[in-house]
């Protein structure tokens, strides 16, 4: 319909019309609230965790993330993870995405929900990026971290595993060298995994020794479920000379996994390092996490 309004010209001294279109109520147009895509950077100390996903009768990290991130910003919050760390593995970096209706100012954001957060787990950074990015799909390269202590420390012993004997670190960074070889991890799998491959392409896999300390780092595009563990698990035996070098290819190019050595204990792991293209993130270059 038409609505005509008639305004007297001060300047002319004239009378003119102007039209007005307006809609009917139940036809006035109105916008899309769309949602917005964050990163939010974390890490956590896994001791009273099972694990990083939520699951039924077990406290789980992102099941307190995501009651926070609810309570913080007054709705729904359904987190997705880089991966999924085992209970009593930590992070010392792990990224999160989630969708929210409002835009959020970074710093602010990170501040109230560290206020409801519980001591062990710390938000670090909060990343707008584009509607399609995704936490666990988008990373091209991660970092696992195994920490060993060769002398007792009781202040250590939910954060390192340890060693009461003396392990040949040099037989065992030969053996870690194998790996690079290798893209089939079938043989350092769990048997009940739901992976529908068992391909990862290996860049780093090194043993380094500061002091009565042991320190592994294991860098790859993605790792299988308890991969990890079950690596350095096998390598140990390599450096206790229970598996020669030669023993350790023979079991990676079995595909058997029932070949490996038990899993290393949770608590010496920490998921150290999550990398994405940067292409996604909508953040200025200064707080892009490359």
């Amino acid at each position: 319909m038409f609505a005509i309004s008639h305004l007297l010209s001060k300047e002319k001294k004239k009378k003119t019309t102007t039209l007005v279109w307006r809609l009917p109520v139940h036809r006035q147009p109105f916008l899309l609230s769309l949602p917005m895509r964050y990163f939010l950077e974390i890490a956590y100390d896994g001791t009273r965790f099972h694990g990083w996903q939520v699951q039924p009768n077990a406290l789980s990290v992102q099941e307190v993330l995501d009651d926070c991130l609810s309570k913080v910003l007054r709705q729904p919050i359904n987190s997705t993870g880089s991966g999924r760390t085992d209970t009593g593995v930590h992070a010392s970096q792990q990224f999160v995405h989630f969708d929210v209706e409002q835009e959020l100012e970074p710093e602010q954001a990170v501040y109230r929900i560290n206020r409801l957060l519980p001591a062990d787990i710390v938000a670090k950074n909060l990343y707008l990026v584009t509607d399609e990015a995704h936490a666990r799909f988008d990373a091209f390269e991660r970092t696992y971290h195994y920490h060993i202590i060769l002398a007792k420390d009781p202040f250590k012993r939910y954060y390192a595993t340890y060693l009461p004997r003396s392990v040949d670190v040099g037989k065992m960074n030969e053996a870690a060298a194998v790996l690079l070889r290798y893209e089939d991890f079938t043989t350092f799998s769990k048997v009940k995994g739901d992976t529908k491959h068992y391909r990862c392409n290996m860049y780093e896999a090194v043993w380094q020794q500061q002091g009565d300390e042991l320190v592994f780092t294991i860098r790859a595009n993605r790792f299988l479920r308890g991969m990890v563990r079950l690596v350095v698990g096998t390598l140990l035996d390599v450096g206790r000379r229970k598996l020669s070098v030669a023993d350790f290819e023979r079991i990676i190019a079995s595909q058997d996994r029932s070949k490996a050595s038990g899993a290393a204990p949770s608590e010496g792991l920490y998921l150290a390092q999550v990398l994405y293209p940067e292409h996604i993130f909508k953040t200025s270059p200064k707080t892009n996490p490359l």
